[in-house]
């Protein structure tokens, strides 16, 4: 399977293949260089729920909407408390969670819209980005998936919605991006106690003393399979977020003081 994210600048990886299928859409990821923050946030730090220099990380997003041709104001994000809850973007939605935290969609990490000059973010430093496409109905998408979201099924719920407002999920293109690899993603049964049966075994090695590694990667391709996402239309990265270091922040592997990246979608006008 090629890699669906291309570097096309220090800061900045973009799904090539999704944006040449239609030259209004925008959509990656960004890389933790090339922006103002110093340590431990150096450089591109996108997160404003993290213990920056706001004048830093509002100076990185402005860079960021620059080179994407969509300004800050039509900037859209959710408060990302882990959960599973999906927000439908209008356009009166425009610039929330953009210049203030406190601003973000209430309890919402999925955002799905149709909108044009619109773009819809979320932040990163080992979740799972989820990203959405649907070329019929053109309805796009991200969400935030941790372990927590990923076990609750924030791609069931992705998929929901967007068969709410008309997307056949045969149809839907869905690509998994940068974040923490089972390789090094340790945990214990808390975490994998949540895990169906079904999914178990391709998603989790068992070491000893009960703990586990877990592919977020995989477990969100299972969950996204069995509710009518079709195999060919999964792309997944082979990026990680912790042992990429000098391309992506990493909550585990910087012990919580880093900064974050930031997963977009949308389209210019």
């Amino acid at each position: 399977m090629a890699e669906p994210f291309l570097q096309n600048s220090d800061s900045n990886l973009h799904i090539e293949k999704w944006q040449n299928m239609n030259s209004r859409l925008k959509a990656g990821f960004t890389t933790r260089n090339g922006g103002t923050s110093q340590r431990p946030f150096h450089t591109f730090n996108l997160g404003l729920h993290v213990p920056d220099r706001k004048e830093d990380v509002i100076t990185n997003r402005h860079k960021l909407a620059k080179d994407l041709n969509i300004g800050l104001e039509s900037w859209v994000s959710g408060e990302q408390t882990h959960q599973t809850n999906v927000h439908i973007v209008k356009d009166e939605d425009k610039g929330k969670g953009a210049k203030s935290y406190s601003s973000s969609l209430e309890n919402i990490d999925g955002i799905v819209t149709n909108c044009t000059g619109v773009l819809c973010t979320a932040f990163y430093a080992d979740c799972v980005p989820l990203y959405f496409f649907d070329p019929d109905t053109e309805y796009i998408g991200i969400a935030h998936a941790g372990w927590k979201g990923t076990v609750h099924r924030i791609g069931e719920k992705m998929v929901d919605t967007f068969k709410s407002v008309g997307t056949d999920p045969a149809n839907l293109l869905v690509v998994i991006g940068p974040c923490i690899s089972q390789e090094v993603y340790e945990v214990d049964k808390h975490v994998t106690s949540h895990i169906p049966e079904k999914f178990f075994g391709k998603s989790v090695i068992p070491l000893e003393n009960n703990r586990y590694l877990l592919d977020l990667k995989q477990l969100n391709v299972e969950i996204l399979l069995q509710h009518g996402v079709q195999p060919h239309n999964i792309d997944i990265t082979k990026y990680c977020t912790f042992t990429d270091e000098a391309l992506f922040f990493s909550h585990r592997r910087d012990h919580g003081k880093t900064g974050r990246m930031l997963g977009y979608i949308g389209y210019t006008s």
